[in-house]
């Protein structure tokens, strides 16, 4: 009795005032946008390495920004007020304040609770023809007492054709179509948070790795997966992240698939092999503005590994054990360094090893070390107000984010975890943003991107292949887009888009073919 008596005091301890955590969904990049311009004019210091961010986080940094006032521009002021009718829900005691539009909102000393719907349509037309996609659901999130928090979201989706495929060179998130050109996504969970971390079981989309333009450890690109998340911070100069998930391999295990009896005949039941995902991610600020982040990731499949359930282990040497002898399990490192040292400016790179064999690295024959580099920069505000500059470049060796055996590759759904683009690419982003009014981002990019081989297809051999022997497709896309938030969460937006594809043809959907100049607009509410 005394020994639960001390846990309970101890549960207590280090739960004591600490907030409440649901995630703010990665799609909502406006409000991603805006801390990070936040941050990168040295307001606020956050980690952008690991996404998503969760509201009370969020919550803190407007806070933050709001006792510097007097640092913002007229239109970041503005922005933070807008933002704060959301998020002071996270930081009032109560429902007296000015607040979003909300469908429905309810507050008490034990619970809160917040719904509203999720409505949206984007229709592109070019010389290829016409294609579009609307959405419909819903999303809540609610904290009860101190500590748990729990949030849900139900979208449905049509196409009236399919852009969404996972072997199409696309940032979209993945789709799994339950008929012709209708999926569904459901994400959310429950979180428990104490005073230095927390711990939840979600289903949901997640982000590693610095970038403006896609992040090439893990995108966040797949459909949701479900996952076991732990997250301490026990010192101001650390954090860590880690996460267990099941993913989807849509291999068939035919051992336990069978046949059953219909009115219209024998069906066949099809049962998957399991597949798992374990990550870890640790942040080292070794000083303000700057880190260094660190981590690993091992796919495996069959049953679920206690070892692998570890939050802290370098999970390649546990395979070497497990699996000593026979085809090992498909494990990842990688590494992110941020600095916004220099105001106004982010300094950002990003390395994923996909593979690393120390005694082939300098030998030019082999080319045996499968990588995926990013460098890149952001200027903000500087020289001119309400001004980003961002230049990124991205390559990936070939056979990054592949693997031989099916049941192990870096997937889910299907879909690559890693960078959009996959192996065997490289890609140069250039963009200039600016936001001369609350709520309104005026977009203009310029990107190029290169594939090589697919050497998977090609069923070539795993060493000495060079990077990008020949250029098998290529894209140059010169883009404007303007977004205006009119209430929170709920947008117009149009683009214009000239593109000029050559090369492979199954990479990209019909529309976008060839040379095309598409006119796309839409409007939301809801993420």
């Amino acid at each position: 009795m005394k020994r639960l008596v001390y846990i309970g005091l101890f549960i207590l301890s280090i739960t004591k005032g600490y907030p409440q955590e649901v995630y703010q969904h990665i799609s909502n990049t406006s409000i991603y946008q805006f801390i990070d311009e936040l941050a990168n004019q040295q307001i606020i210091d956050i980690n952008s390495a690991v996404k998503p961010y969760t509201r009370i986080f969020i919550a803190e940094k407007l806070s933050e920004a709001n006792s510097q006032r007097e640092s913002l521009n007229s239109r970041q002021q503005k922005d933070l007020d807008f933002y704060l009718k959301d998020f002071h829900k996270e930081l009032k005691p109560d429902k007296h304040f000015k607040k979003r539009l909300d469908l429905f909102y309810y507050k008490d000393s034990l619970f809160t609770f917040s719904l509203n719907p999720i409505l949206g349509i984007q229709y592109w037309t070019n010389n290829n023809g016409s294609v579009y996609h609307r959405w419909n659901g819903a999303e809540a999130f609610a904290y009860i007492g101190k500590h748990v928090g729990i949030y849900a979201s139900l979208r449905d989706n049509h196409e009236n054709k399919k852009i969404s495929e996972y072997d199409q060179i696309t940032q979209r998130f993945g789709a799994n179509y339950k008929a012709k050109y209708d999926y569904s996504e459901m994400r959310g969970g429950i979180t428990f948070s104490w005073k230095w971390g927390s711990f939840g079981l979600i289903k949901d989309h997640f982000s590693w790795g610095n970038n403006y333009n896609g992040a090439n450890i893990f995108a966040g690109r797949t459909p949701s997966i479900a996952q076991v998340r732990l997250h301490l911070e026990p010192a101001k100069w650390l954090e860590f992240t880690y996460t267990h998930g099941w993913l989807v391999s849509e291999v068939v295990d035919s051992t336990r698939s069978f046949y059953y009896d219909t009115p219209h005949g024998d069906e066949y039941r099809k049962v998957y092999h399991n597949k798992y995902l374990a990550a870890n991610i640790f942040t080292i600020k070794p000083f303000e503005r700057f880190r260094f982040s660190f981590g690993n990731s091992i796919i495996y499949d069959h049953e679920i590994e206690a070892a692998y359930l570890t939050p802290f282990f370098f999970f390649k040497s546990i395979d070497h054990t497990l699996n000593s002898g026979i085809d090992n399990q498909n494990s990842q490192m990688f590494f992110d360094i941020s600095s916004r040292q220099i105001n106004h400016l982010h300094l950002y790179a990003t390395l994923f090893l996909d593979e690393i064999a120390i005694g082939r690295m300098f030998d030019p024959d082999e080319h045996s070390n499968f990588y995926s580099a990013k460098l890149g920069f952001r200027l903000s505000n500087f020289p001119l107000q309400n001004l980003s500059l961002t230049t990124e470049y991205t390559q990936t060796n070939p056979l990054v984010f592949r693997h031989y055996v099916s049941t192990l590759t870096f997937e889910s759904n299907q879909y690559n975890l890693g960078h959009y683009l996959q192996d065997n690419a490289r890609e140069l982003f250039l963009s200039l943003e600016a936001k001369p009014i609350r709520g309104l981002t005026l977009h203009l990019s310029y990107t190029f991107a290169q594939k090589g081989p697919d050497h998977t297809a090609l069923d070539s051999d795993r060493l000495g292949l060079p990077f990008m022997e020949s250029i098998e497709w290529e894209s140059q896309m010169l883009a404007f887009r303007t977004r205006y938030e009119v209430i929170n969460d709920g947008y117009v937006f149009a683009e214009y888009m000239h593109r000029n594809v050559d090369g492979v043809t199954d990479y990209l959907p019909e529309i976008w073919q060839g040379t095309t100049n598409t006119f796309s607009f839409g409007v939301n509410f809801g993420f």
